[in-house]
Order: C-alpha cells, then sequence, then structure tokens
C-alpha cells in the first residue's frame, strides 16, 4: 500500500490573477500558503483485473473508459495504469470549501499514482501535470495557484509569465514573523458549500473579453498581492489586515455571487469586533472565511464567541512546509 498526502492551501493575496485567461495577456502574481489539513490518497494492487475507487461513492469497473469520477480517471490515462488497481481518498475538508480542494486532490492522486509505478516526480512535473488534467483536459475554468501551492507548500510566492511558466518563491520571512502571521490569521467556515466554476466562468469569460471592470479590478487585485509580498518580508504584518479589507471590496465587483447578505453580515461584524480585514476564500459564495486579526488572546477569545454567534465554526490550523508527501510506501506492492 501507499499512501499519499497533499495540503489544501490559503490565498493571501493576488487570487484570479492565476487564471490563464488573464496572466497569458498581463502576467499574473500571488501569495499563497498550505495548511495542515490535507487529501490523502492510497494505492494499493488487486488480485483481478478490475480498478476499483473508494471516495464518496463507490465505482469498480473493468474498462478505464467506464470510471465516472474525471479527475481519478484522468489521471489513470495520464499515467497510463488501466487495471489491477484499487485507490481510496479521503479529505480533512469538505469539498466545495474554497482552499482549493480539488487541486490539492489531483496532487496527491498523481503522487501516488507516479510512486505506484516506481517514478520519481518533482513538485514541478506534479503541479503541471495536475494543471493539464484540470484546465486543458477537463476544462475547468480553474488558475495554477492551487495545483503549484499544494505541490510546493510553505508560505509561497508565484508569478505567472504570459507563456504559462511560473516562478516559484518562498516568502523570505523570519520565523517570528511566520508565528505573528499565523497566530493573527483566522479562519472560520460559513457552512455553505458552493462550487467556484460559475463564478469563476463568468470571470474568465469576462477576462477572455477584456471586459474592462474584470481587467481593472484583477490588476489591482495583482498590484494588492505584490504590495502584502513587499510588507510580510518586510515583518509589516499587520498591513495584510488592511490589504485584505481592500481587496475584499475590490473582488466583490467581480460578480455578483461572490457575497451575499449573510456573508456582508458576517464581514461586517468581524470589522467591527476587531477584524483589520478578511475575505471569503476562493471564488466566493461560501467556504470559508479568512480574518485578520491582532489582538490580545482575550479579544481574539471574544471575537471567536462573537463569529460563532453568526453561525461561523472556527478551524485551527497551522502552516504546512512539506507540500505533497508520500507518507506511506510499503515496497511489497
Amino acid at each position: 500500500m501507499i499512501i499519499s498526502r497533499s495540503p489544501v492551501r490559503i490565498t493571501l493575496g493576488g487570487g484570479g490573477t492565476d487564471l490563464p485567461s488573464y496572466y497569458s495577456k498581463y502576467g499574473g502574481a500571488l501569495i499563497a500558503a498550505a495548511i495542515d489539513k490535507y487529501t490523502f490518497v492510497t494505492a494499493h494492487t488487486r488480485f483481478d483485473n478490475d480498478i476499483k475507487l473508494n471516495y464518496s461513492v463507490t465505482e469498480q469497473v473493468q474498462n478505464i473508459d467506464e470510471i465516472k469520477h474525471n479527475i481519478f480517471r484522468e489521471g489513470l490515462k495520464l499515467l497510463k495504469i488501466n487495471q489491477g488497481v484499487e485507490l481510496t481518498s479521503l479529505s480533512d475538508m469538505p469539498s466545495s470549501s474554497g482552499l482549493g480542494t480539488s487541486g490539492s486532490f489531483t496532487i496527491a492522486l498523481l503522487n501516488v499514482l507516479h510512486t505506484y509505478k516506481r517514478e520519481f516526480v518533482s513538485q514541478e512535473q506534479l503541479a503541471e501535470e495536475a494543471c493539464k488534467i484540470e484546465i486543458n483536459i477537463l476544462k475547468e475554468p480553474i488558475g495554477k495557484q492551487d495545483q503549484y501551492i499544494t505541490a510546493f507548500g510553505g508560505l509561497t510566492s508565484f508569478q505567472f509569465a504570459k507563456d504559462g511558466t511560473v516562478t516559484v518563491e518562498p516568502l523570505r520571512m523570519s520565523e517570528e514573523a511566520q508565528d505573528e502571521l499565523q497566530n493573527n490569521i483566522m479562519l472560520f467556515y460559513t457552512g455553505i458549500s458552493r462550487s467556484a466554476s460559475d463564478i469563476l466562468r463568468e470571470q474568465d469569460k469576462k477576462s477572455k473579453k477584456n471586459e474592462e471592470v474584470t481587467i481593472d479590478t484583477l490588476h489591482e487585485i495583482k498590484k494588492i498581492g505584490l504590495k502584502t509580498k513587499t510588507a510580510l518580508e518586510q515583518g509589516e504584518i499587520d498591513k495584510l489586515g488592511t490589504f485584505l479589507d481592500v481587496h475584499w471590496n475590490i473582488k466583490k465587483q467581480l460578480s455578483k455571487g461572490v457575497s451575499n447578505k449573510f456573508i456582508d453580515e458576517c464581514y461586517d461584524t468581524a470589522k467591527k469586533n476587531g477584524a483589520l480585514g478578511g475575505k471569503i476564500m476562493g471564488a466566493g459564495g461560501g467556504g470559508f472565511f479568512m480574518f485578520y486579526h491582532n489582538g490580545s488572546n482575550n479579544e481574539k477569545t471574544k471575537f471567536i464567541k462573537t463569529m460563532s454567534k453568526e453561525g461561523l465554526k472556527k478551524l485551527r490550523f497551522n502552516f504546512d512546509f512539506e507540500g505533497a508527501k508520500i507518507i506511506l510506501n510499503m515496497k511489497n506492492i
């Protein structure tokens, strides 16, 4: 048996500029952090020639084309594994939560399949293969950040060139600055599960058409992301809260689906109770809220209780610096 693990992520700045419809014209820039909530995929050799998949449902097929789960099917096709394997996926986080669970799953799957075939694979290759499956083959209207941050892990800066090349650079932060950042970021689950595809598809279409408001909004989001990177590397951690607030108000211009009455009310409550800023993770509409709060421990405790009364559930987390990883590899497969 082989067990693969990959983290989910939070975006700290520049989100949305990693879509091909934008970076292919203007170049993109983004910073993200991997967190210690994971997707796990196990691979085990079967005695017979069937392919068995275990996720929210169970599939058992003899022909790879019969597989209903798109990413399982395309991952097996890409790696040319067409019989005699059983794959199981588990996740710490719910799907459609805005934390990049789909990219995390794709990376974990590809890593376990390469290891199953006894093939060495780099983080960059994993990320590019995941992008190939999700963006090129399945035509999902998504960007490249999820695949790259879950492959590399850490607090990481990404530059997306017009030709699709991705430059990966860890943020140059002291351990003290990293601790301060982690202590001041709070994640809360809204309880709303939503698909990002509709919101991203709308943004993608507007970007392709050079719709002025969308392009100008993404330009501003990219600038904020670059400013955030500079501030974090200079140890000016509290500036993240201010930048998040500006980002959130700009982001809502991308689509009516980014926010709703409940989300707006939660955000207003957070600001009135000490949060410097925040935003919904991912495309918007639900999933996880991220807030930046630099108050004392007592003030943060009161903040958590207040947000709980609004219906939000706090998620404890730490940053993940390992990225995609094989955590068990029994050689007698």
